[in-house]
């Protein structure tokens, strides 16, 4: 058992959870309320999760912790401002369970109701047109508390270094060295800040979450996000571990969807605001749009907030985003992100740069500011993260839809098949049927 806790550490629970046998626990089988994790008083042994031994991030362990994220780590308020929260007025309707689609890549129908335990779903908030017409909740999350969203955290501060282009307070094609000096030996110094905004950067950083030896288990690790191995002299902090990136090819080829990129941009945005990121956040975006909740940041041991997947939110206010992005930036009467920026994310990126990444259930789509554009017909983009994490905008059908999920798998290849056309069937359902 000791040798056992001792790999995980060395290996990192997300690479050992990548290995996840075939035969998987149902999502009532893996449900956290029943499972009973970290409930008592105390909870007795065999219900405790720990960050030392890995387990607070071993399946099914850690359908209870994407809801708990904050006893695992230090964190940082993201403050909502002292405003009242924002109405989102509520028309639910019962005809949304029944909407069917076919999964990708399989024959049998499923319906909107089976997608959701399919997808190991923690909570789903459905938008028509600014009205709340589908909320369910499972497992431990609930309306009032908050989830990791893991790399859904990109795309926030993706809008924010564009929004700060548009201000001109900075410029994308600038080097990263001149905004950060202490990357200039890094592989991010000739990089420019539209690379890192777009992932077209050339690094040796490999984010396969199935070998422990990637460096993106080295990039956690150096942030204390996962524990690290005994006698572990590795870097201390995110932008320690920064520095230590390797070029491999050139900047501004292929789009690589690598994590750091993310950090190193949030490097940038302190840089350029003189603020934590956290707070560039509250001030730009969560203070403006009347969260109902604060959000938090899990932090590394200096307090620089993990800017590639740390951020944790309700389930709503992650629904609020994602209206406001789908309002052409406005929000309760005023223009919280310029409309240009809005435009410039839908219409994505070089789409010629995107196959080589090799993302067979996206095809035909582009990534722009930390975007995922589909290009399909109704213009439709998001903002992904592992496990499920999805915030997915389609304007034509004037839908929202805000989904917090603890999938066993990391990969969204393995919940696009039955998330994907599942949105899709319920725009086209909304299309039809508006009320």
């Amino acid at each position: 058992m000791k040798r056992a806790l001792a790999a995980v550490a060395a290996a990192s629970a997300w690479a050992v959870l990548a290995q996840t046998p075939p035969a998987l626990p149902t999502a009532a089988q893996s449900d956290p309320a029943t499972l009973g994790w970290m409930q008592g008083s105390p909870p007795t042994p065999d219900k405790v999760l720990r960050k030392e031994d890995g387990s607070f991030y071993r399946f099914p362990q850690l359908r209870w912790t994407f809801s708990n994220a904050r006893q695992f780590g230090p964190t940082t308020n993201v403050s909502r401002g002292p405003g009242a929260p924002s109405a989102l007025p509520r028309a639910e309707r019962t005809d949304l369970d029944d909407v069917a689609f076919t999964p990708l890549g399989r024959s049998e129908r499923m319906t909107w109701a089976q997608a959701f335990d399919a997808n190991y779903t923690d909570g789903i908030v459905v938008l028509h047109r600014g009205r709340i017409v589908h909320e369910r909740y499972a497992g431990v999350l609930r309306p009032e508390g908050q989830h990791l969203a893991q790399s859904i955290t990109k795309s926030f501060f993706g809008t924010i270094a564009a929004v700060l282009v548009a201000e001109g307070r900075l410029d994308p094609e600038a080097k990263v060295a001149q905004l950060v000096p202490e990357l200039k030996d890094s592989a991010f110094g000739d990089a420019t800040v539209r690379q890192l905004m777009d992932m077209r950067t050339g690094l040796k950083y490999s984010e396969n979450y199935a070998d422990p030896n990637a460096e993106v288990w080295m990039h956690v690790r150096a942030g204390n996000v996962l524990p690290r191995p005994p006698g572990y002299q590795g870097p201390q902090t995110f932008y320690e571990f920064l520095q230590t990136v390797r070029k491999d090819g050139e900047h501004g080829g292929a789009f690589a969807y690598r994590t750091v990129n993310s950090d190193a941009l949030g490097w940038v945005i302190r840089r350029v605001t003189g603020k934590p990121v956290g707070q560039v956040l509250s001030e730009r975006i969560w203070s403006q749009l009347g969260m109902e909740q604060d959000a938090y940041f899990s932090v590394d041991s200096v307090g620089n907030e993990f800017a590639g997947g740390g951020l944790n939110t309700a389930l709503r206010d992650l629904a609020r985003f994602g209206e406001m992005m789908r309002n052409d930036g406005r929000a309760n009467g005023r223009q919280v992100v310029p409309k240009a920026v809005v435009d410039d994310i839908r219409n994505g990126g070089d789409r010629a740069a995107f196959p080589q990444a090799s993302y067979p259930t996206l095809p035909g789509w582009s990534y722009r500011s930390m975007w995922w554009v589909s290009h399909n017909a109704h213009g439709a983009y998001m903002a992904r993260g592992i496990h499920g994490q999805s915030l997915y905008v389609d304007p034509k059908a004037g839908m929202v839809v805000a989904r917090y999920a603890s999938h066993p798998l990391a990969a969204n290849a393995n919940n696009d098949p039955t998330t994907l056309p599942a949105y899709q069937a319920l725009a086209e359902h909304l299309l039809a049927n508006p009320r």
